[in-house]
């Protein structure tokens, strides 16, 4: 029996009388991200037709996943909530915080002891409060959520940018900051702008070397990586439903890498399939009852121009296969054209390391076809001719890969496996010689490819590729290799082509597993001690963040102009950061390390307004705040574009910086600063960023009037004592200025919880 399996049949129950009430409320046919949101919605709003982009409206999401990175600043917060047991099914998950060196045995064995007090903590944490406890090697988050949680037609948050994934199981998946799932776990209301719809039409059908990864390689060269921000990317057509369910996870996977909202599928065959498979037969015939609420009307798909806000049509029979890279997911390049656009740009060719796996690909399907190529390297008398690295997706899936002999040949080019968890994908790779900073070429099938991600050298060249395409080329060991015309010559001399690779959508013999890494957490928690160590370097109790003074913020000293791409890898880096995750006055000194000054075009350098002298931003930071000066951080696009860790904005929080103001803000950031009672605000005038000099001193002023749509004014001081006054847009609501008042949006929640 699936996972809460009651309150799944809860929603279904209540769904077709939701689906009926929002289509005559809206007066025209659903898409299936409106029957979802629409049967989301929280019992105290107020339905309406909402504005999409603008309308800010209230849901209740069914479950809530973490992994274990952010859970440990999530799960600090909702200890100050005052709730004795979460109010939705919740999970942690272990697989951030697991370095890939060695293998699977020993990097394991010594993360469960590099680890041991936050593994501790976590697992008592979710003892106590009835969540769900997925121990170290169980899996990568995404992966397990698609294989035991997620359900079509279901509404979930996690504090991980990647949640999106269970959009291939039918779901509104989304990924949050840790303040957002500490309100869903205490019960009370989630807030999302409603998000603008963008309709994908795929027709054909997948065939030869092209994956469902080329689908959203394909997307993210037209979208960009803001060009799906706030709006949710709905997949439909021939082509969807005649894909598997594990490579609709991994298109919704990537959508984060567009700055999408989320993205989703209707339920369909594979959906039911892979219920099935994963032990789940009672979902699949719950969904079948009500499954023409579980995709879009038909008028819609018919029509689709009329329902959505964008509409891009992708032939699937003519879709080329695509890398896409270096350092942005969204420079996509066809295979054909990789050759010449390498050439041109002066790009690495030697492929040194080719890798597998994170939580967009690591599926059986994904590994199966990748196997079919390995199978070729003796078939055919080739060897390998760069390093092969993988990360399995779950315990299930190694497990059953290793029984179906996968891993032997793996073994067979000697690829190395790695734990069940992250790895490389999120910088957790300690790569032998990065520390070299050589100019080098990987390629991977993870989803993020920003410079430095994966292991800490800026001159790695990561390219974003299909599982399929990834071997290909690790076999070739040439970036300039196409598959799909070129020939290798193997060890014999002889000249070979690789044929096409095959694979099973889910495993024949089904799967299989001992010990799937799944902790219950105990029925009565009232009795479990959560203990943390006043002296640990690796977590630390949180003080509630002080509320707004009442007046405007003046004297506000300009800390850094950051320069171009800024993502929340800049501001808080992971790869030897996750440690202290959990301990925010420690990770603070990683803040906005990676962030280029403007003004000297350095990293982890800025002018300190009280010395003259220039330092490390934290450094500097952290003597404004010991002489009580607050501070402001400028930006530029997208700023915050990547993952949802929340840490980007509580560092700057804790150490006194009151607000950030860019050109433009990716989602989830934007509304991490909010949550914190930061100030996040854009120029009205995007020029007006030029104006901002490095010795300025800036007064917010309109705070005592802070009202929804009303601009705020800023005056530049600069170092000659002349003044720029510009305007600044937010897009603060009522209940958000409440948030800011307050301090953060957990002090109102203990302040709600305690009355």
């Amino acid at each position: 029996m699936a996972f809460d399996i009651e309150m799944i049949k809860e929603v279904y129950k209540n769904l077709p009388a939701k689906v009926e009430a929002a289509r005559k409320l809206v007066g025209k046919p659903l898409t299936l991200s409106e029957k979802i949101l629409y049967s989301h919605l929280h019992a105290e709003q107020k339905p309406a037709a909402f504005e999409r982009g603008k309308s800010y409206v209230d849901f209740t999401p069914d479950r809530v996943a973490m992994q274990d990175a952010t859970a440990q600043m999530a799960l600090l917060q909702f200890m100050q909530a005052g709730r004795p047991k979460v109010a939705v099914p919740s999970t942690v998950h272990c697989d951030h915080l697991i370095t890939a060196k060695n293998g699977a045995a020993e990097d394991l064995a010594f993360a469960n002891k590099e680890s041991k007090e936050v593994y501790d903590f976590l697992g008592s944490v979710s003892n106590k409060y009835g969540i769900g406890f997925w121990k170290p090697g169980a899996g990568i988050i995404h992966q397990v959520v698609l294989e035991n949680y997620a359900f079509p037609g279901g509404m979930m948050i996690g504090t991980d940018s990647h949640t999106v994934n269970a959009g291939g199981l039918g779901m509104v998946a989304i990924g949050v900051g840790g303040a957002d799932a500490c309100d869903v776990m205490a019960g009370l209301a989630w807030e999302l702008k409603f998000p603008k719809l963008i309709g994908v039409k795929l027709t054909g059908k997948l065939n030869g070397w092209t994956a469902p990864k080329d689908v959203i390689l394909k997307v993210a060269g037209i979208l960009t990586v803001k060009g799906g921000t706030g709006a949710i990317v709905e997949y439909f057509g021939e082509g969807a439903t005649s894909m598997s369910c594990t490579g609709k996870g991994t298109i919704c996977n990537m959508g984060a890498e567009i700055g999408a909202t989320t993205s989703t599928f209707g339920y369909d065959a594979s959906m039911a399939r892979y219920l099935k498979a994963t032990g789940r037969a009672d979902v699949a015939e719950l969904a079948d009852t009500v499954k023409e609420h579980l995709t879009g009307d038909s008028e819609v798909y018919a029509n689709p121009e009329k329902y959505f806000d964008q509409v891009i049509e992708i032939d699937l029979s003519t879709l080329e296969p695509h890398v896409n890279g270096p350092f942005s997911p969204d420079l996509a390049t066809p295979i054909s054209k990789l050759k010449e656009e390498a050439t041109k740009n002066g790009w690495p060719l030697k492929i040194s390391v080719g890798l597998l796996g994170s939580c967009t690909n690591s599926s059986y399907e994904d590994i199966s076809r990748a196997v079919s190529l390995a199978k070729q390297v003796s078939s055919k008398n080739l060897k390998a001719k760069a390093e092969y690295l993988i990360n399995p997706g779950s315990e299930q899936i190694r497990f059953t890969i290793k029984r179906d002999g996968f891993l032997d040949v793996f073994d067979q080019i000697g690829a190395k496996v790695f734990t069940n968890a992250c790895g490389p994908c999120i910088g957790m790779w300690d790569r032998m010689g990065a520390e070299k900073q050589e100019k080098n070429t990987i390629i991977h099938s993870f989803n993020r490819n920003f410079a430095k991600r994966a292991d800490g050298n800026p001159n790695t060249y990561a390219f974003v590729a299909s599982p399929e395409i990834v071997t290909a080329m690790a076999i070739a060991g040439d970036l300039t290799f196409n598959p799909l015309t070129d020939t290798l010559v193997n060890e014999k001399g002889e000249t070979v082509k690789l044929d096409p690779p095959s694979g099973d959508e889910l495993p024949t013999k089904g799967f299989a597993v001992e010990d799937a890494g799944y902790q219950a957490p105990a029925a009565d928690g009232s009795s479990v001690n959560v203990s943390v160590s006043p002296t640990s370097d690796r977590l630390q109790l949180l003080d509630p963040f002080s509320a707004w003074e009442g007046i405007d913020l003046k004297g506000l000293k300009l800390l850094i102009k950051a320069k171009g791409k800024c993502t929340t890898d800049h501001i808080s880096m992971a790869g030897p950061w996750l440690k202290y995750r959990g301990h925010l006055d420690n990770i603070s000194n990683n803040m906005l390390i990676g962030a280029v000054n403007f003004f000297n075009e350095k990293t982890d350098n800025v002018k300190n307004q009280l010395s003259g002298a220039y330092e490390s931003v934290p450094k500097v930071q952290r003597q404004y705040k010991a002489q009580n000066m607050g501070s402001i951080v400028v930006g530029d696009e997208n700023y915050g574009e990547g993952s949802s860790r929340e840490h980007a904005a509580m560092e700057p929080r804790h150490l006194g910086v009151r607000a950030v103001l860019v050109k433009s803000f990716a989602r989830i950031h934007e509304t991490n600063l909010k949550k914190q009672g930061m100030l996040a605000l854009t120029f009205n005038d995007k020029a007006d960023y030029e104006k901002v000099k490095e010795d300025d001193s800036i007064d917010i002023i309109g705070l005592t009037a802070f009202a929804p749509n009303t601009p705020l004014t800023l005056v530049l001081t600069h170092a000659d004592g002349s003044k720029d006054e510009i305007k600044a847009n937010h897009t603060y609501n009522q209940q958000q200025i409440e948030w800011f008042k307050a301090g953060g949006a957990l002090n109102i929640i203990r302040a709600s919880i305690k009355a």
